[in-house]
């Protein structure tokens, strides 16, 4: 994988938007545009870590259901009816 195909690669064998085979023995992509591509990758990564961290909390109904006594949503909640309530910020020791 040469991330500086289209530039002219950092491998002399790189061909900027192909992808072949050398010696049948090594593959050599070189890609083109990949900055484009890491923020549809990013959006999909973002949002499948946030449906894991929320569906265990979902109910069989569809209705979200949070255990402010589960390790995993107390530790992410920071503010609950109007109080503090992630003991690092109560104290004022987050930065």
């Amino acid at each position: 994988m040469d991330l500086a195909s289209e530039g002219g690669g950092n491998c002399e064998l790189t061909k900027p938007g192909e992808t072949f085979e050398y010696r049948d023995r090594v593959t050599i992509h070189g890609p083109l545009n990949v900055a484009a591509e890491l923020p549809i990758h990013a959006s999909e990564m973002y949002a499948k870590n946030l449906f894991n961290l929320v569906s265990p909390f979902i109910s069989e109904d569809g209705n979200l259901e949070l255990d402010f006594e589960d390790d995993v949503i107390a530790g992410c909640v920071l503010t609950r009816d109007g109080a503090i309530v992630h003991e690092q910020y109560k104290s004022g020791g987050a930065e």
